[in-house]
């Protein structure tokens, strides 16, 4: 059977292309040989349960794993102490005869009369004589055993699951006199030490979880670019399309920063959607990026529900995204940590930044397509505009510079120098979004973002344009500004750069003009 792309449930390495994760069960395993607990707390679709049950494959050599998942639960069975450890019992139970290398002779006696306990004390069964019979499980067994237990943060009693986080810490804090689990993995979106994110109320003695005993988990789930380029090379030796592998998993990677889902969505595209003779090159590829933008997925609906969940992450990403202004990274921040935990963001070089290109386009996406910001006169003038900035399929991006210096300058000449700052970006992006729609995408460059420096970079039909949008501050900061660009044009291997002045020195003179900095030539835009 030949395999596919998967954006589905779990990847099996004999079904789906995937990335080698061989490196992260071998850094994993290394917490779980050391008798650490932790959480794998990780954005959704981020393989999370992939890892898991490679995971288990992997450690069954030396431990005895015994798999859950919350999500298997029913609502019902976190109504009360009583009906969770008897669903967490037989479950237990269940998953330890289902697993052939713990399903040893003591195991099996001790799980029999685990059961037969179960059974008899059925009304009256409680977390504390769960744990007592799992520690005796785990003092007969030859194996040492581990728990892992996938989607954690579905329990839907919040003060249940947390007396039994407190079991689990009793255990361990004891585990030299008392026998325990060798290892306990919780995965899941939200952090378990810090459950009062998801569930929001007021009671103290609910929101402090007693998860402290875990380990810092800072192995790095995102796929790295030689790890997306290996899977190429699979798939390659497959198909034989003649793609330019290395290229390819550059373009991924600069666009989804490793994003599991991402990459695996953006390759199915090319892969089962696109026309054989240009699903693999670089317009393929944006043509890729303009579908997984236009689509409907559960990945992007809980980004969406959670930006109506928590109205701080809501305003903080807008800010990231419109002022250019940089957000210092501040672990005590609300809105910063709800991003981090949900995958929106990321931190670099001491800073906030919007977690990958691909979110950031669908966010600007998101907000530029508000009823009320679309009732902005720049976007109203943008769409009467737009069809005079296409020739030959290729973008005239002078003319969209020129005509939007002519309209900024009619609609708010006279604003005050505060709110130009504030919304001048987020109006070219505005004016720009209309004339590129459907067939063009644009981001934020966020290795150059900075207080007074923005570089929007447009795809349009596989051609890149670099635009720089900037306050004015005098001569010599322009200048800085000229020759960064041209540093940044090397980079994207173009001749032609874009930059636009918002100038508020009273003798400005507006308009478009050309200068030549060494082989470069920059069209500048003052407004």
């Amino acid at each position: 059977m030949s395999r596919i792309f998967n954006v589905s449930a779990a990847c099996m390495p004999d079904e789906h292309y995937m990335v080698n994760i061989d490196e992260r069960l071998r850094a994993i395993k290394e917490l779980v040989d050391s008798g650490k607990y932790f959480t794998i707390n990780k954005a959704r679709q981020y393989g999370k349960t992939t890892t898991l049950l490679a995971l288990e494959k992997y450690l069954q050599k030396e431990y005895a794993v015994v798999s859950l998942d919350f999500q298997m639960f029913g609502a019902g069975e976190f109504d009360n102490e009583n009906t969770f450890a008897l669903s967490f019992a037989r479950s237990f139970l269940q998953a330890l005869r289902r697993n052939k290398d713990a399903c040893m002779t003591e195991n099996i006696k001790a799980a029999g009369r685990m059961a037969q306990i179960v059974d008899e004390e059925r009304a009256n069964f409680r977390l504390k004589r769960l744990f007592e019979y799992l520690g005796d499980i785990c003092c007969v067994s030859d194996k040492r055993i581990v728990l892992m237990i996938d989607e954690v943060d579905s329990a839907k009693n919040n003060q249940v699951f947390l007396d039994f986080l407190a079991q689990l810490r009793a255990y361990y804090i004891r585990r030299s006199t008392q026998p325990t689990f060798q290892s306990v993995i919780l995965a899941g979106v939200y952090d378990v030490k810090n459950l009062k994110r998801k569930f929001r109320t007021e009671d103290e003695h609910i929101i402090n979880s007693p998860w402290n005993i875990a380990a810092d988990f800072k192995i790095d789930m995102s796929l790295p670019k030689d790890g997306i380029l290996e899977m190429l090379e699979e798939y390659e030796a497959d198909h034989h399309t003649g793609m330019d592998k290395a290229e390819m998993a550059q373009l991924l990677y600069d666009h989804t920063s490793g994003y599991p889902f991402l990459v695996s969505r953006l390759c199915k595209y090319m892969d089962e959607d696109l026309a054989e003779n240009s699903a693999w090159t670089r317009q393929g590829f944006y043509e890729a990026v303009r579908m997984i933008l236009s689509e409907k997925n559960t990945l992007f609906e809980s980004l969406t529900g959670k930006l109506m969940d928590f109205p701080e992450l809501d305003d903080m990403l807008q800010t990231l995204l419109f002022t250019g202004k940089s957000i210092a990274y501040n672990p005590d921040e609300l809105a910063v940590d709800i991003a981090l935990m949900f995958g929106f963001v990321r931190v670099q070089d001491g800073n906030v930044v919007v977690s990958n290109r691909i979110f950031e386009m669908r966010l600007y996406n998101r907000y530029l397509s508000t009823a009320e910001i679309q009732r902005q006169r720049i976007y109203k003038a943008s769409l009467e505009d737009k069809n005079q900035f296409i020739t030959g399929g290729h973008l005239n991006m002078r003319r969209i510079l020129e005509k939007f210096v002519e309209h900024f300058d009619d609609l708010y000449h006279d604003s005050e120098e505060a709110f130009v700052e504030e919304a001048g970006r987020k109006f070219f992006l505005l004016y720009l979004r209309p004339i590129i729609n459907g067939t063009g995408n644009y981001y934020i460059e966020s290795r150059t973002r900075s207080l007074g420096c923005t570089d929007v970079i447009v795809d349009y039909c596989g051609e890149q344009y670099i635009i720089e949008a900037k306050i004015w501050h005098g001569n010599e900061y322009n200048m800085r500004g000229e020759r960064q660009l041209v540093r940044y044009l090397d980079d994207y291997h173009t001749d032609k750069g874009y930059m636009i002045s918002f100038n508020f020195n009273k003798k400005k003179k507006i308009g478009v003009h050309e200068i030549v900095v060494g082989n470069k030539v920059l069209i500048e835009a003052v407004v």
